[in-house]
């Protein structure tokens, strides 16, 4: 069976960085010119000590008092004040940086970034030096997948080389990621082995299966023995 694309895959290795001492100016600058929203930084042995993002730098131009006067004035915490007034890197970032590790699998990267709500995670290696870079963007082209490539796998790799179903046993179908099994398989067990090796492949939305069995080798989950 295929191996699940992981953090090295997806990531993108040609990473533009800057140094603790690098200038607001330089930083919006470097952000405008690669065209990218956020930039790791990094210390002299190249290992990620944060991340400034666009938002780092609005927070600083929100931070000044409305000149209008219209605008209720915030009040910020002593962190927020602090890097609202940072001129560099050191200053701005948020830290400490959120990292993956190259042998990660998506569903690690995006539970991360979920858990510590960010967009984007700098990549390094066993000694803690940056690779690489993944971000949201990359780890959602996974579900870009065409519908025939998740078929093909599922059938092939899945149902007929993993658990020697035969593909005129089940019918796979596949649409906008959505899978749905048809069919009868030898064993009752099978069903949910089935279901979860499909529902772990790259571009996989969601598995329906409509599955019946020839012989009763398991206990049915309650959902199943609810339906007979």
């Amino acid at each position: 069976m295929r191996q699940h694309r992981n953090v090295s895959d997806l990531m993108t290795t040609s990473v533009v960085r800057v140094r603790p001492e690098t200038g607001y100016k330089d930083i919006a600058g470097i952000l405008s010119d690669y065209d990218i929203s956020a930039v790791p930084v990094v210390d002299a042995d190249d290992r990620p000590l944060g991340v400034v993002s666009e938002a780092d730098l609005m927070r600083k131009e929100s931070a000044h008092p409305d000149p209008e006067g219209l605008l209720a004035a915030a009040r910020p915490s002593e962190r927020t004040r602090a890097r609202a007034t940072a001129t560099d890197a050191a200053g701005l970032m948020t830290s400490p940086a959120v990292v993956a590790h190259p042998d990660w699998t998506v569903v690690e990267a995006a539970r991360v970034m979920e858990e510590h709500h960010v967009k984007r995670l700098p990549v390094v290696d066993g000694i803690g030096t940056l690779v690489g870079i993944v971000s949201r963007a990359d780890l959602l082209r996974l579900f870009l997948r065409k519908d025939h490539a998740i078929r093909e796998e599922i059938a092939g790799d899945v149902l007929d080389r993993t658990l020697r179903i035969s593909p005129t046993e089940v019918d796979v179908e596949v649409a906008d990621g959505r899978v749905t099994l048809h069919g009868t398989v030898e064993r009752r067990s099978l069903i949910p082995m089935a279901k979860r090796l499909c529902e772990g492949v790259d571009g996989v939305v969601d598995v329906t299966e409509d599955l019946d069995y020839r012989t009763a080798d398991a206990a049915p989950s309650p959902e199943r023995a609810a339906r007979r």
